[in-house]
């Protein structure tokens, strides 16, 4: 198949395959023209080696315990290895539900109670929830952001929270949501170095990995000098191909007293990860997909430049953060000086969902996030119909 944009802009209808995006926003708000730019998943159709693996399981006409394994991390393993140049052992690899359960397992598993564990905010949602949810103190340190909306890691205020014992464990998001940044060597090597010295695991999630935008690349944690001592990787197909419901994720975890002890977890957690159709789809993912996914890629760029495009010219005190990595911008709306539910009540009332700034943390009051993984007549619907509050 050609995976050009005429693909992509066909999309796919989603009404009525019980998905969260467009469902379970219409059910809350009881309005069926409500355009859906809020939850991370995409309007496009998943690649087609994904059904045809899946219509393999099924042909199968039973489906009873199914072993999570080798030829799983082998298929994970190969397409880091090509996609973005990372190595790691078969042994590093453990299978979980989602990032999210990942997460939440390191936390547990890799501190001990009372601990502080250090997020850089804005963040995702789950970060917080991950430690707040195992009863550990919340650090905070703020990232910085410059005259041109890009944000960067206060390096000396991260030092000072792991130099005065607040933290233990620190949670990383690369690429970063909800700003966007594709990070660094130098920059990760900091974080890496900074980690080191202070004797704290690093768990990284980079579930945006594959969605780093050129001239840039995609650094992994695992490719980071030294990083193998203290770094755990949370990745999975999920976001890359559309599959979240799918449930199933990977840790990448080369130090092996670490490994064991979010195994053990796992063990006493009772979670568990062996779906079928989840795995064969996600083997076909990682082994048979990387057209579909150069053009979706392609796609995304053209939609970022056309929202930049659209709101410098019909929305001027709207600033968008430049977006090195994922398909969901970061807009700052702060200029407009409206409250925040007014905000988005307002953009509710002309049919618009976005993500609420806030769910990344108090210092998202202000901004909206804004999922660009759509059809462009979507996206320049919604943009429309945006323009009618934040223009």
């Amino acid at each position: 198949m050609n995976f050009d944009s005429a693909y992509f802009d066909a999309g796919v209808n989603r009404i009525g395959t019980d998905c969260e995006k467009w469902d379970g926003m219409i059910a809350a708000t009881g309005d069926p023209d409500m355009i859906p730019m809020w939850v991370a998943d995409m309007d496009f159709p998943s690649p087609p080696a994904l059904k045809d693996a899946m219509a393999k399981v099924l042909e199968w006409n039973t489906w009873g315990y199914t072993i999570a394994g080798k030829k799983d991390a082998e298929a994970l393993r190969g397409y880091w290895a090509r996609r973005h140049g990372v190595q790691f052992d078969v042994e590093d690899v453990l299978m979980s539900p989602c990032v999210v359960t990942g997460l939440r397992l390191c936390v547990r598993a890799l501190t001990n109670p009372g601990d502080g564990v250090l997020i850089t905010t804005p963040v995702y949602g789950p970060f917080f929830a991950a430690v707040k949810g195992n009863e550990h103190p919340l650090v905070e340190s703020p990232m910085v952001m410059d005259d041109n909306n890009r944000f960067t890691l206060d390096m000396a205020d991260m030092e000072a929270r792991l130099a005065d014992g607040s933290a233990k464990l620190v949670l990383f998001c690369s690429p970063h949501n909800p700003c966007g940044r594709a990070w660094s060597e130098e920059e990760l090597k900091a974080v890496v170095d900074l980690c080191r010295k202070y004797n704290v695991p690093l768990v990284c999630d980079e579930i945006h990995a594959d969605f780093v935008y050129a001239p840039g690349k995609h650094h992994s944690i695992m490719s980071i000098e030294g990083a193998e001592e203290i770094a755990v990787m949370l990745c999975a197909a999920s976001k890359t191909f559309n599959v979240a419901g799918l449930q199933q994720s990977s840790i990448v975890c080369k130090n092996e007293t670490m490994r064991k002890a979010i195994a053990s977890e796992m063990e006493n957690g009772g979670v568990r990860s062996g779906n079928a159709f989840a795995l064969a789809a996600t083997r076909a993912a990682y082994t048979e997909c990387d057209e579909w996914l150069d053009g979706l890629k392609r796609y995304l760029a053209d939609n970022r430049d056309f929202v930049v495009e659209y709101v410098a010219e019909n929305m001027p005190k709207v600033k968008v953060t430049p977006l090195e990595a994922t398909y969901l911008m970061w807009l700052d709306c702060r200029e407009l000086h409206m409250e925040q539910k007014v905000l988005l009540d307002a953009l509710m009332d002309n049919h618009v969902k976005v993500n609420d700034g806030t769910f990344f943390g108090d210092l998202g009051y202000g901004f909206i996030r804004l999922n660009i993984g759509c059809p462009r007549a979507q996206l320049y619907t919604a943009l429309c119909a945006m323009k009618n509050v934040l223009g």
